[in-house]
């Protein structure tokens, strides 16, 4: 009988065993998020430059709203680019 390390999966089997997403607006209780502050929205871009969506970034709906609305204000001073090939 083969053990289960000698069992060759086609996909993780630990897929869906991630740890629960969180808001950190909420959690470390910023209030106002900048849109000069470039290097903290950068993380809530991808490498294209698009802004990624509340699934993948763990973000409530009211901050989700104002993150997008500081990107795109930064974006329209030109202190982030609208799209780039490589932006990390």
């Amino acid at each position: 009988m083969a053990s289960r390390d000698d069992i060759k999966f086609l996909s993780n089997p630990m897929i869906g065993n991630n740890s629960k997403k969180y808001c950190r607006f909420r959690k470390y209780g910023i209030k106002y998020i900048d849109f000069k502050d470039t290097d903290f929205l950068l993380q809530f871009v991808n490498e294209q430059g698009k802004i990624l969506p509340r699934r993948l970034t763990g973000n409530s709906l009211k901050y989700q709203r104002k993150v997008a609305v500081a990107i795109k204000r930064a974006r329209h001073l030109g202190l982030m680019p609208y799209v780039t090939d490589l932006l990390k």
